[in-house]
């Protein structure tokens, strides 16, 4: 069977019991289809690259899918129908990931490090700048 990767974005204005009420449902789609889903991670409510339908931010999950194309059609059918999707995406791939995905081991990293909006120690040593030409002088 093959397998998927799929990922949606639900509105910002539900609440996360509501998410996870819509990935019950679309977890019984992919189920009355033959499929199964592995692995759910939810990302939480993350800050979207531009504004989708006046919403700025969004709850991002992904799922995990062994399923026919047929089942994974149908839930991409129902969550275009769906008010509270506003993006979903699904990839095909060969195989899937036991560890967590990139995303979560994100979160991990910068919950170890402490974050934080003035927080720069991710920049890495930029050495000396000694590469720049040199300054022109200014007209007096």
């Amino acid at each position: 069977m093959p397998l998927y990767e799929h990922v949606f974005l639900a509105r910002q204005d539900i609440s996360a019991q509501q998410v996870e009420q819509l990935v019950e449902q679309y977890k019984g789609v992919i189920e009355n289809g033959g499929g199964s889903i592995s692995k759910v991670e939810n990302w939480g409510l993350r800050a979207l690259a531009y504004r989708i339908n006046k919403n700025r931010k969004a709850h991002y999950t992904l799922m995990n899918i062994e399923a026919p194309h047929a089942a994974v059609a149908e839930m991409e059918r129902q969550m275009g129908l769906s008010e509270d999707v506003i993006r979903f995406m699904t990839f095909k791939v060969d195989e899937h990931e036991e560890a967590p995905s990139a995303m979560m081991q994100k979160r991990d990293r910068d919950d170890r490090r402490g974050g934080g909006r003035g927080d720069r120690g991710d920049r890495g040593d930029r050495g000396d700048r000694g590469d720049r030409a040199p300054r022109r002088a200014e007209a007096e």
